[in-house]
């Protein structure tokens, strides 16, 4: 049975099979359709009742110079959507407004938006990090029908970076250990993450990960679910697993505390969007 997680926002699942990717692919002739302008993590929006809409037609008027060169992401309920960045410091023309991209800084935007939003972000990640082959340094070109770029002089071929992170909910019958961050706002617990090493299995980062950040052991790691996390291009894997033995000991350098709660009595945690959020509200409770 496919996780639920796939419904999470920022993963294209939750388009509902609404979305197409471009991938590469030929661009229409006339770039008109919904427009993703991302300025420092936030989307440009219109106000629209009480939601947002993306803009809609040519291309938005009043922004001049600071938007960039139009990418086509693809195409979202018959329509086209272009993606294109905006300088960091230029105001944004009277009818629109940004909203951010980033839940835990108390986002606005429904989950549609939020995940072409991200693919937006990554996209333009992806076109500022690929230019240039990374073996000799020329230009790159976009392979047809793909997001991978190839260098015309070596050939060699690469690809939109996904960096895999692993997270994870440790129990211990009816208590959970929860760990906090410094820049965290005040009294918010979350899980335990980190990245996957070279030759690392995802398990085996899990039990590092834990090890390393709070000091303790587990055993019968299980997977339940994943989020793409454009923040800027990173994969996480969900994971609940069983306490085995130690005492916490922080890692001072990563963590500002750790502690087990009871289940029943969970602090202020992750919001809905994250994959954190869903593994407590659906793994926390027995």
């Amino acid at each position: 049975m496919t996780p639920l997680s796939v419904y999470l926002p920022f993963n294209r699942d939750c388009l509902r099979g609404e979305f197409t990717p471009a991938k590469g692919g030929a661009a229409p002739a006339d770039a008109r359709g919904r427009w993703l302008i991302v300025q420092d993590q936030k989307l440009v929006v219109v106000a629209d009742g009480d939601g947002f809409s993306l803009p809609e037609g040519e291309a938005p008027k009043g922004f001049g110079d600071a938007l960039g060169r139009p990418h086509w992401l693809g195409t979202w309920a018959g329509t086209a959507c272009w993606v294109a960045g905006l300088s960091k410091d230029s105001p944004v023309p009277s009818g629109f407004q940004r909203e951010t991209l980033v839940p835990m800084q108390g986002t606005r935007l429904p989950d549609d938006l939020l995940s072409l939003g991200g693919m937006a972000m990554q996209l333009l990640h992806w076109e500022g990090t690929s230019a240039h082959c990374p073996r000799c340094g020329v230009a790159t070109e976009l392979l047809p029908g793909e997001w991978g770029k190839r260098c015309p002089t070596c050939r060699y071929e690469h690809y939109p970076h996904l960096h895999p992170a692993v997270i994870v909910l440790v129990r211990d019958g009816e208590r959970v250990l929860l760990a906090r961050k410094a820049i965290w706002a005040p009294g918010r617990y979350a899980l335990v993450a980190g990245f996957v090493d070279n030759g690392e299995s995802l398990e085996g980062a899990v039990a590092r990960e834990v090890k390393e950040e709070v000091g303790v052991d587990v055993k019968d790691i299980r997977y339940v679910g994943s989020q793409n996390w454009p923040f800027p291009s990173q994969l996480m894997v969900g994971f609940v697993a069983q306490y085995a033995g130690g005492e916490i000991t922080l890692d001072k350098e990563e963590l500002e505390d750790a502690r087990w709660f009871p289940r029943a009595e969970l602090p202020t945690g992750p919001a809905r969007h994250s994959i954190a959020g869903w593994i407590l509200a659906n793994f926390a409770q027995p």
